[in-house]
């Protein structure tokens, strides 16, 4: 029998997280209660605004790249958006269209890969968005860049908040309160790899532990999007993140910081561009 590639340990990890991230995102609350919008998305949305028509996605075609289970991709269509989204688990799809069916909210959700989502999408959207902790799961964004110039709008609005490289060349168990660089910055076409037995989210141990990630500097991340012709209209960079990633992080609201006095690198960054 041959190692399994890449891709599939990684669809075969995610496929097995979505048990555990049902329970961990609290759906059956998302579902309870019509008013709620995912944290993620409340976060992103304070940074689209100024960008979007009225300061809302209401009325607007929006697709969510590599959406998982769908909670963040819902929250849309409760802002008022009409939402596609995609993902390359075929458990998370699923996981998903069953959400959005619990929760009597219309939306599509398809099963593929970032690259090969323009055979299986047709139309063109007036919002691509994506968001968080998405990036390392691609070995090739000039591939991610093209399909969001594919399926974008003339004019649309193309948005990610993401991981800041940075932070991930940071030895994240390293508890002395030394920020130590110990991960590569710049990318390489080998991923590598990581075994853990738990996800970032509820307690189940993962018999497919394997997982594999690339890294992607700013400068490629950045090269991507102007090669294919967007232009960028905002970049930030944010001190919190969405889970606590380094040793000694403390919460803030639904996201994590370093403590005053360590707060050296920054934790994620966004862009806003345009097609």
């Amino acid at each position: 029998m041959t190692d399994p590639t890449p891709l599939d340990a990684n669809r075969a990890n995610w496929d097995e997280r979505v048990a555990g991230h049902l329970v961990a995102y609290d759906t059956d609350g998302f579902v309870a209660d019509s008013a709620r919008i995912s944290s993620v998305v409340r976060d992103d949305l304070a940074l689209m605004a100024p960008h979007l028509p009225n300061g809302s996605v209401n009325g607007l075609s929006l697709l969510h790249l590599q959406c998982h289970i769908g909670t963040d991709t819902l929250s849309f269509t409760r802002l008022g958006a009409q939402v596609t989204g995609l993902d390359f688990s075929g458990e998370a799809v699923a996981a998903a269209r069953t959400l959005a069916e619990r929760a009597g909210l219309e939306a599509r959700f398809v099963q593929t890969t970032v690259d090969a989502a323009s055979d299986l999408i047709h139309e063109k959207f007036d919002v691509v968005y994506t968001s968080i902790g998405v990036l390392c799961w691609l070995p090739d964004l000039a591939a991610w860049a093209r399909t969001i110039r594919a399926l974008l709008k003339p004019g649309g609005l193309f948005y990610i908040r993401e991981s800041h490289p940075m932070v991930m060349t940071l030895d994240p168990d390293r508890a002395d309160g030394v920020l130590a660089v110990t991960y590569p910055y710049f990318h390489s076409p080998e991923p590598s790899r990581f075994d853990n037995e738990f996800s970032y989210a509820g307690d189940a141990r993962l018999t497919n532990s394997a997982q594999y990630e690339w890294q992607h500097p700013l400068s490629e991340i950045i090269g991507a999007l102007l090669g294919v012709g967007l232009t960028i209209e905002a970049f930030g960079e944010q001190d919190t993140l969405q889970w606590p990633f380094l040793a000694g992080m403390v919460p803030e609201g639904a996201n994590w910081v370093l403590p005053e006095g360590r707060e050296r690198v920054p934790m994620t960054f966004s862009i806003v561009a345009r097609g």
